[in-house]
């Protein structure tokens, strides 16, 4: 071999090497190119208190109200840090649905115990009651709340949160939340706003199904224009912007909730998660819930074409086949697919989901189902979606584009109120 040219492979091979290199130090193969935030310019809710604004509960009795989630960036617990703090005296818990460490199933009731670290009584906001009573309050201050949210309408912890909000202002307790990113971004909103007759755990707000909102903006919302009015606090993130996702911070991923396991899950749950309103699993008892969806009268392989075939954003679509530890199908062989998200900023979730359900629906009209009415006349996928007439759009052979025009006029009219809450840029 020539000199001349193993001299100038060498050199290809250095420059290449100090192109990565470069390309790694600047956190490049993001779209935006964002920086990954570093720990010294990122602060969550929680660690701003308890570094800068400690005085909003130092001399009081502080209640809070948690899960696993509520960490800071070194993962240590808030109910340690502040039972550890010598300058608070934090007299109780609150857990919410699954529990303040997390323990409990989707669904499951949680009765009152003592917190085993602590000492400290925790009480289940997900028992008899989804509110605090005054009992529960008794001796109480300040109520903090410090729970990460995943962005989507139908996940309860933000209506645990309101619920909160009515018993703080009922028994004049101040309350404070410790504000927390978006995993989905502070930017994009999707799909249709919830019709108040619909009004339930599930969605308990005018919000639409991907609100781009972080739960301290959710709380000022939630209390200016649903009249809660609570003597409120958010305390705000530092170095948080709106355009990032949650793996642009330096955050760990702590699961939520059982079945929320990853960031992927996230991305996926606010479509997924309407075929928990059918007979179709949702991928729940497998390592991939709401990635993974399928029954036992499903074709894979037909399909992950068809969906494939309507070139959605940011998606494709795996032919899949898996067996469900538990819930829906539990121990039956269920055929469908997996979704992999390629682009999440290109991605969107809700018309995914419609895509999916509709798909099934169409391709699988004598063995799809929607979960039963209740007396009401109204299925679990009505209370998912936030109305009745999506279920019988899809019934009546309805495009998800016309659907979408449909909802797009209280899109816009929502965007306008939430505009008046966000408080990061």
């Amino acid at each position: 071999m020539k000199k001349w040219f193993v001299m100038l492979l060498m050199s290809v091979l250095v420059m290449s090497s100090i192109s990565v290199a470069l390309a790694d130090s600047e956190g490049k193969g993001n779209k935006h190119g964002h920086h990954k935030k570093k720990h010294n310019d990122f602060k969550l809710g929680v660690e701003v208190l308890l570094d800068e604004e400690k005085d909003l509960i130092e001399g009081k009795n502080v209640g809070l109200i948690t899960n696993p989630t509520g960490v800071d960036q070194e993962l240590t617990s808030i109910v340690d840090r502040l039972h550890n703090d010598a300058d608070v005296n934090l007299t109780a818990l609150y857990g919410p649905e699954h529990g303040v460490r997390g323990s409990a199933q989707a669904g499951e009731y949680v009765e009152f115990y003592t917190d085993e670290q602590t000492g400290l009584p925790v009480y289940s906001l997900y028992g008899k009651t989804r509110k605090p009573t005054p009992e529960m309050l008794e001796g109480i201050d300040v109520l903090l709340f410090d729970i990460q949210d995943v962005g989507t309408r139908f996940y309860t912890y933000i209506y645990t949160m309101a619920y909160a909000m009515e018993a703080a202002e009922e028994n004049n307790i101040e309350f404070i939340v410790l504000d927390r990113p978006n995993p989905l971004g502070g930017e994009a909103v999707e799909g249709p706003v919830l019709n108040d007759d619909y009004s339930s755990f599930v969605g308990k707000y005018e919000i639409p199904l991907r609100h781009g909102m972080t739960v301290g903006e959710l709380s000022k919302l939630f209390n200016n224009e649903f009249g809660i009015g609570a003597d409120l606090t958010v305390v705000e993130m530092e170095g948080w912007d709106r355009d990032m996702y949650y793996d642009d911070t330096e955050l760990e991923w702590v699961l939520p909730s059982p079945n929320m396991p990853t960031l992927d899950t996230a991305l996926v749950y606010p479509g997924a998660a309407l075929i928990e309103g059918t007979n179709v699993s949702e991928g729940r008892g497998t390592t991939k819930p709401f990635e993974l969806i399928g029954a036992p009268f499903i074709q894979s392989t037909e399909l992950a074409s068809e969906l494939n075939r309507l070139d959605l954003p940011g998606v494709e679509f795996r032919a899949a086949s898996f067996t469900p530890s538990f819930s829906k199908h539990a121990g039956n062989l269920s055929h469908g697919v997996q979704l992999h998200v390629t682009d999440k900023e290109e991605f969107e979730p809700v018309i995914t989901g419609m895509s999916l359900v509709k798909t099934i629906h169409d391709l699988y009209p004598e063995e799809f189902e929607f979960r039963a009415e209740n007396s009401s006349g109204i299925s679990f996928f009505d209370l998912l979606v936030g109305n009745g007439w999506i279920r019988e759009a899809i019934e009546q052979g309805e495009s998800v584009e016309e659907m979408q025009e449909k909802w797009e006029d209280d899109l816009k009219a929502f965007k306008k109120v939430r505009k008046n809450y966000l408080l990061y840029k």
